[in-house]
């Protein structure tokens, strides 16, 4: 089996070390990679959003699957896009990747299913987000709708803090 993992990070680094011990893979190639990524797997420069780009080279490639590390494409539909043309990957649906891409859509699920989660409000307007925040007081997390890689969460113990993070 030849495996493609699509990205450039640790976690695509992590993929392909691992993916590669399994006795049924026969190679793993990966775009667009990194360094480490280069001394384990030919890497291709294809930038991880570049979904046609990624169906070529896996048709290209005679990939037989696919492995999607970044959230990016997820959300934007490649695992949608790889089935249409009848590729094999792993990932879910840019309709299930909305949980990942939404921090809103995630949290309005949870509050719908009864799921276990902190209090939460939504808002478009930073006036309103700041008398939330003065209201509930600190300490508070706030975090931004939307893909951020894990970097717009600001953990607030002043409600000064929280204000700069709005």
């Amino acid at each position: 089996m030849k495996v493609l993992v699509v990205g450039s990070g640790g976690r695509e680094h992590t993929l392909v070390w691992k993916i590669k011990q399994s006795t049924r893979v026969k190679e793993v190639i990966c775009a667009p990679g990194n360094g480490g990524i280069l001394e384990l797997a030919k890497c291709f420069p294809i930038k991880a959003n570049d979904i046609q780009g990624l169906i070529n080279l896996a048709q290209n490639e005679s990939v037989d699957l696919t492995v999607i590390g970044p959230e990016a494409p997820l959300v934007e539909g490649i695992v949608d896009e790889f089935e249409k043309s009848g590729m094999r990957i792993f990932g879910p649906s840019a309709k299930a990747a909305q949980i990942e891409g939404s921090k809103a859509f995630a949290n309005d699920l949870m509050k719908k299913y009864n799921i276990p989660t902190a209090d939460f409000e939504v808002f478009e307007e930073e006036g309103k987000a700041k008398e939330y925040i003065k209201h509930k007081g600190a300490p508070i997390v706030v975090k931004a709708d939307g893909l951020a890689a894990g970097k717009r969460a600001v953990v607030c113990s002043r409600i000064e803090d929280a204000f700069d993070a709005v």
